[in-house]
């Protein structure tokens, strides 16, 4: 080949190579389609049932097993979830308010280990098939694997049959029958359900206490019960006219068959899981909010409060969200329930399970369906952005309700919107705004000395402290000392930014800290990696004064090991305030101003060093007060020296 012609062969093959790196999706994702049927015998509690599965593997890889979870086989004496609550059970912490607790989740206790053969869960599977053929399965307890006769190829379509048999807990953990408010069935995690293959493989983590991770993908489920019972359940109801209950539309006429039993018949697209809850005595209520969207919600009956209370929740959430819209991207189903069940609350595809009526618990598991359903990090790996993100939202939408909506409610009583008003008043002097509950959290949590990296996996934190104040508290810290470093205007489009960019494509940390770069144009690799895979604290104090020929300089210490940019607020005799700003080296950029306070903008602070001086052009007899991060939206561990008072 002649010199001319190799390299035009040379300059053909890189314009190759970059139209196809250009051409690469920005990851890829396994989908499914689920068929699902069952038939619930409630005089047992027992249900038999099939899947007809389609698994489409988009992956790169040759799969030789697939992993399936059978969650209920955990509520059965001597399983993994059993002996791990009862081990955690012998460790003693000390709580916030002093108290010493117990370790163990107070709602498994040793409850499972008590359970009679009619009151454990399992999940039995008779037969798994692949393309037609009978499969070799293992039993891990809570997974089953199934060992492929021939593998699954990349990019490839693979029909999947399962026949099984379950028994329903009595109600211990999410799932279960007959919980503490007399709900017959709250149906979670209740079906074989294939487990995650991302790009780090198989996500088949056992069924110990927390958390879970899913395949995105479409759900046909009929569910045969009883005729006497409502059934409430993800996804959209495809035979209204034959259920009734409430579903069908107005006038139309209710096909009775005489049958013992209905058949409830749900679709649901584009979700990765599947819940439903059962009882005799459901009440719904439910309203259109918007042509795409339905809003429902199923309560136990009960006296004229109940009602009341069932239907302030359904009003309050067609108030809040536009707001929550608005801050975090469009809810993107055609319904969502609230449906009472289970043991506190917990999240589902387009629903969920509330076991009773909570405004704050329910604004939480609704939160989910950005931070889970629609962004679907895996929480078990991430466990502090699933539920830190929920939870800083949860902040911002319940300050927006009791700020602007609560007063305007027609199911609340005056005496109690007064009394509502006052603690609104309270709570909005405390600083930082709405998230006071998740720094005193952090704090206490640094204190107790049971802290451990957010990084680590939801079922191995040495104690449930650890991971609860981890994810519910240094979680939501995370998101509000973000504003802090970036400003509030930039984190909102963050916020947004990220949700355009990932929903549907379960990110991880690092999406997320590149989403929140690009936005702000800061370097925060930095802050990810401090707060998150280190337990490492911020301390900062005001050091040394000194004044020279007039001019007044301030210097500043870092006590703690995590370095941050600083605000610092001088308050003058007069009234006056200026913000001197101390950009970090490790950012290479600093925030836009946030208020019409003058600000300083210094130069920056290497993080090498362990203190920084500048200098204000001012005496000091001019200085009423000297503060460092006046909007307390910095982890502070001790903010006792974080204000100097000059005094006369």
């Amino acid at each position: 080949m002649k010199e001319t012609q190799i390299r035009i062969f040379l300059i053909l093959c890189l314009c190759s190579f970059l139209s196809f790196l250009q051409a690469q999706p920005e990851r890829w994702q396994q989908h499914i389609k689920y068929v699902i049927d069952v038939k619930m015998n409630v005089v047992n509690n027992q249900f038999s049932g099939t899947e007809k599965i389609e698994y489409i593997n988009n992956s790169p890889d040759t799969l030789n097993a697939i992993f399936m979870h059978l969650y209920w086989n955990a509520f059965q004496p001597g399983s993994e979830m059993d002996i791990r609550s009862r081990e955690m059970g012998k460790i003693v912490h000390t709580m916030r308010n002093g108290e010493e607790e117990l370790d163990w989740d107070p709602r498994v206790k040793d409850r499972i280990s008590k359970l009679l053969p009619s009151e454990i869960g399992y999940d039995s599977v008779e037969y798994i098939k692949v393309n037609g053929a009978e499969q070799r399965i293992i039993y891990h307890e809570t997974i089953v694997e199934v060992k492929l006769q021939k593998p699954i190829l990349p990019h490839t379509k693979t029909p999947v049959e399962v026949a099984f048999k379950a028994q329903v807990p009595i109600q211990i953990r999410r799932s279960g029958r007959d919980n503490a408010e007399g709900i017959r069935y709250s149906m979670s995690q209740w079906y074989p359900k294939v487990v995650e293959y991302d790009y780090q493989g198989w996500n088949a983590n056992p069924y110990i206490a927390r958390e879970f991770y899913g395949v995105w993908g479409d759900y046909d489920v009929k569910i045969s019960i009883d005729k006497n019972y409502v059934v409430a359940a993800t996804g959209l109801l495809q035979n209204p006219n034959q259920i009734g209950y409430g579903y069908a539309a107005a006038g139309t006429k209710i096909i009775d068959n005489n049958s013992s039993e209905n058949t409830w018949y749900f679709k649901g697209e584009n979700i990765h899981d599947f819940v439903w809850a059962a009882d005799p005595q459901y009440k719904h209520i439910s309203k259109k909010v918007r042509p795409d969207l339905t809003i429902h919600v199923f309560y136990k009956a009960g006296d004229a409060k109940t009602d009341s209370s069932w239907n302030n929740l359904l009003w309050s959430a067609e108030k809040v969200l536009p707001y929550i819209e608005k801050r975090f991207g469009k809810y993107q189903y055609p319904q969502y329930s609230f449906i009472q069940g289970g043991d506190g609350g917990m999240e589902y595809a387009m629903a969920t399970l509330i076991k009773s009526y909570s405004l704050g618990t329910a604004f939480h598991e609704w939160l989910h369906s950005w931070y889970q359903h629609m962004l679907g990090t895996n929480e078990s790996l991430f466990p502090w952005m699933d539920e830190g993100f929920t939870s800083y939202a949860e902040s911002e939408v319940s300050a927006y309700y009791y700020d602007s909506c609560v007063q305007h409610s027609p199911y609340l009583s005056e005496q109690y919107k007064k009394q509502i008003a006052l603690n609104t008043e309270v709570q909005n002097q405390k600083l930082p705004l709405h998230h006071s509950d998740s720094y005193n959290g952090y704090f206490a949590l640094v204190r107790s000395g049971l802290e451990e990296p957010m990084s680590t996996h939801s079922d191995h934190y040495n104690t449930n402290y650890a991971y609860g104040y981890a994810a519910y508290a240094k979680g939501p810290v995370f998101m509000n000392q973000l504003r802090y470093i970036v400003s509030d205007s930039i984190l909102n489009k963050i916020l947004l930014k990220y949700y355009a960019d990932w929903k549907f494509k379960h990110p991880n940390a690092n999406d997320f800290i590149r989403v929140a770069e690009k936005v702000s144009g800061l370097a925060l690799q930095w802050y990810k990696e401090y707060w998150v895979y280190t337990t490492k604290t911020i301390d900062y104090a005001i050091g040394d004064i000194d004044v020279e020929n007039g001019n007044t300089f301030i210097t500043i210490k870092r006590l703690g090991k995590m370095p941050m940019p600083i605000d610092v607020l001088i308050t003058y005799k007069d009234g006056s305030k200026e913000l001197y700003y101390i950009p970090l080296s490790l950012m290479y950029g600093a925030k836009p101003a946030e208020n019409n306070i003058k600000r300083i903008v210094n130069e920056e602070w290497k993080w090498t060093h362990p203190s920084y001086k500048f200098k204000i052009d001012k005496n000091i007899s001019a200085i009423k007060s000297i503060e460092i991060d006046p909007s307390q939206r910095m982890a502070d561990i001790n903010r006792s020296n974080n204000k100097l008072i000059i005094p006369d």
